[in-house]
């Protein structure tokens, strides 16, 4: 049965009572209405305010970089072999002393840029001193032998070579007469036999003396034999070679630089002993005083195993990155090949010359090389490379792609990669050079995630 329809007495409870009116009309018009709008908006930005920073404050930190736009050119290939190693100099020279001596001065530190030439070490030189003062003297004396031989005799000493002469002229000349004095008193038996003989004698000796005298006047006037001049000389010879000995046992007191270069260890203080030879640190005393090396001058020691020999030549272009600086790229060529291999590690010693080494390298730093197949290009057909860090890389469903950061939020963008070149591999399409890819941070990151951004990219 269908429900009654309401009569006009019933329809009248529906009614607005028009005596209510004003008293609404009142209530509306009082000065807190607005302000409780106002306060409420106030309240309901802070309350979305608080929950977006609670959002940003929970979401991930990441690390960001913009690809890198580089041109290729006739060096970069593919990668055909990736392998670590240690940088090492290419010539590392322990600086040794020629003498034994005390330490007295050491004039560089570990780190220290050196010239060739400069001192870095000076060692007590007191007994060098003296030891060529020695020698100083003894040379003296030999060219004042030699010059006396050159000058020859003085004037003084012929005339009394000639007076000699004279004297034993006198001599003989006496005896002479006295001889024939005693022979005529003799033969009238005057004389005795005995005087007859002490008078022969006496003339034999005048004449012998005189016979002498002036052999000595010849000599005299002549002067020093051409051999004892000679000899004289090789004397000074001598004496001169034992001065520059001692000269240079003394300047090797001062340890030089023998190349331009930077200090890699001090291996010696002052008052320590050090020697020619070394006794393997036995009693303190030092072979070498510093380690040295031209840091402008690094290779990359690697061990390759053999199977993988083949791949590399003399001479090949590589890229090469250290591990604490996986964003700096070197080039490099394969520079050195050991001659033999090493049986027990079944590898073969390569090394690869880094072309231009800056500050940032340092010998027996971790490195990685990858080894650069030759690429045929032609003049003039160089072209923009993009790559990215290779730790950037992910793989979504088998395929390469990057997260890349957009209004705060990760989002994976799929990318064609091309050749390899190390740390860093090239992006044929996929990103752009203003797009910010996240290299750090990337555990459990998905697609969407609200992520902030620890660097500027």
């Amino acid at each position: 049965m269908a429900p009654a329809d309401p009569s006009p007495k019933d329809l009248s409870v529906l009614q607005i009572d028009r005596s209510l009116k004003g008293s609404l009309n009142e209530k509306s018009k009082t000065p807190w209405g607005p302000m409780l709008y106002i306060g409420a908006g106030a309240v309901l930005v802070l309350v979305v305010g608080i929950a977006l920073s609670s959002v940003l404050a929970n979401a991930p930190q990441v690390e960001v970089q913009r690809p890198a736009l580089e041109l290729g050119t006739a060096a970069t290939g593919t990668a055909v072999l990736t392998a670590g190693g240690y940088i090492v100099a290419h010539h590392p020279i322990q600086v040794s002393s020629k003498v034994v001596g005390k330490v007295a001065w050491v004039g560089v530190e570990k780190g220290a840029k050196v010239t060739e030439g400069q001192v870095l070490v000076r060692l007590d030189d007191s007994e060098f001193q003296a030891q060529l003062a020695q020698a100083k003297a003894a040379l003296g004396v030999a060219k004042a032998r030699l010059q006396e031989l050159e000058t020859g005799s003085r004037p003084q000493e012929i005339d009394a070579a000639r007076a000699a002469v004279q004297q034993a002229e006198a001599n003989y000349q006496n005896a002479q007469v006295n001889l024939k004095r005693i022979e005529d008193l003799a033969r009238q038996d005057i004389a005795s036999q005995a005087q007859l003989d002490t008078a022969r004698t006496q003339f034999q000796v005048s004449k012998a003396q005189l016979e002498s005298a002036r052999k000595n006047y010849e000599l005299v006037k002549i002067g020093p034999r051409q051999e004892q001049i000679a000899y004289a000389r090789a004397q000074v010879a001598q004496a001169q070679a034992t001065v520059d000995y001692a000269q240079t046992m003394l300047e090797a007191t001062l340890i030089r630089a023998p190349v331009t270069g930077t200090v890699l260890e001090r291996l010696v203080e002052r008052g320590e002993m050090v020697s020619t030879m070394n006794f393997g640190g036995v009693g303190g005393v030092k072979a070498s005083v510093v380690s040295l090396a031209d840091l402008d001058d690094l290779q990359v020691q690697l061990d390759i195993n053999q199977n993988d020999f083949p791949k590399i030549t003399p001479a090949q272009q590589c890229s090469i990155t250290a591990d604490a600086y996986p964003d700096r790229v070197y080039k490099g060529v394969v520079d050195e090949i050991a001659p033999e291999a090493n049986r027990q590690k079944a590898t073969i010693e390569v090394r690869v010359k880094i072309l231009q080494p800056d500050a940032y390298l340092r010998p027996e730093m971790n490195a990685h090389v990858s080894f650069l197949a030759p690429t045929e290009t032609r003049q003039g057909s160089a072209r923009e490379t993009l790559t990215v860090p290779r730790a950037a890389l992910v793989q979504k469903e088998g395929k390469s792609a990057v997260f890349v950061v957009e209004s705060s939020h990760a989002v994976v963008k799929e990318i064609q990669v091309g050749r390899d070149f190390g740390n860093r591999v090239e992006v044929l399409d996929g990103v752009g050079p203003n797009d910010r890819i996240i290299v750090r941070g990337l555990e459990n990151l998905t697609s969407g995630a609200r992520v902030k951004v620890k660097t500027g990219g």
